[in-house]
């Protein structure tokens, strides 16, 4: 009765643990670009009380079935499932640069230290000096195009990440401004979260693989567009009500040890 405390105590532990994702992933469903999180869990150690095969004392023979007693519920991981968000169309104004990846790839984003960091959210702004910057003001790598708005007119990004210009009095587009490239990686789940819609790498995800966007496998980009959230609502009420009675069971299994231990404590009187 015991071991059923303790038991019950690391389910209620990770279901606690499991409602935290669910509460964050329903937090950012309206989040541009991000990417839900599940939570894995795995059994605990087992008490062998008698181990399977084991002989009796009469005759040597064996047990089909022996007696194991479990500990528990642990969580290994809270991975994120990078899945396609769908797409929202944004405006069409002469320097929209929002951006999207449909299928596989990060943007790179440069860090104030040096460092690439990896994103999917395309929202991205023009800076005062006319390059291609997150809402932080971090610059996306690829995006130093210089826009000036007393020559250029609109702003062209293609599917294949290539920026054009369109010059005032001339006709057609300016192209081979400026060139995007997408990074992807062996194990995307392995990225480590670093907020602000960044991740950067980990021994876990492997190196990044660059390459032009819609080339070797990479996802093309779409202008004037921006991916949402994966997060679905229905899916993540579902799980948070099942954790929810999950967590009442455990409730409910530790109250129970208790009033069998206090029948058990009260036997002497």
């Amino acid at each position: 009765m015991i071991r059923a405390l303790w038991t019950s105590a690391t389910g209620m532990q990770a279901q606690q643990t499991n409602i935290d994702v669910i509460a964050n992933n329903l937090a950012n469903v309206n989040t541009t670009g991000f990417k839900q999180s599940r939570t894995s869990f795995q059994d605990l150690l087992y008490a062998n009380i008698r181990p399977a095969g084991s002989e009796t004392s009469e005759g040597g023979t064996s047990v089909p079935v022996g007696v194991q007693l479990g500990h528990g519920v642990k969580v290994t991981s809270v991975g994120k499932e990078f899945t396609q968000g769908s797409a929202a169309s944004t405006s069409n104004a002469a320097f929209n640069v929002d951006l999207m990846v449909q299928g596989k790839g990060f943007f790179q984003i440069e860090l104030p230290n040096g460092d690439i960091a990896y994103t999917r959210d395309g929202s991205f702004e023009v800076n005062n000096e006319g390059n291609i910057v997150t809402h932080d003001g971090y610059p996306l790598v690829g995006g130093a195009v210089g826009i000036d708005p007393n020559t250029h007119t609109r702003i062209a990004i293609e599917r294949t990440g290539s920026i054009g210009f369109a010059i005032k009095d001339a006709p057609g587009f300016l192209p081979g401004v400026g060139q995007l490239e997408l990074a992807s990686f062996v194990n995307p789940a392995g990225l480590t979260a670093m907020g602000n819609n960044l991740f950067v790498e980990s021994v876990a995800s492997g190196t990044p693989q660059v390459s032009v966007p819609d080339e070797n496998g990479m996802g093309h980009l779409i202008h004037h567009a921006l991916e949402q959230s994966n997060v679905n609502m229905v899916t993540e009420m579902v799980d948070m009500i099942a954790t929810q009675r999950a967590y009442e069971i455990g409730t409910k299994a530790i109250q129970t040890a208790d009033t069998m231990l206090g029948q058990v404590a009260s036997l002497k009187r």
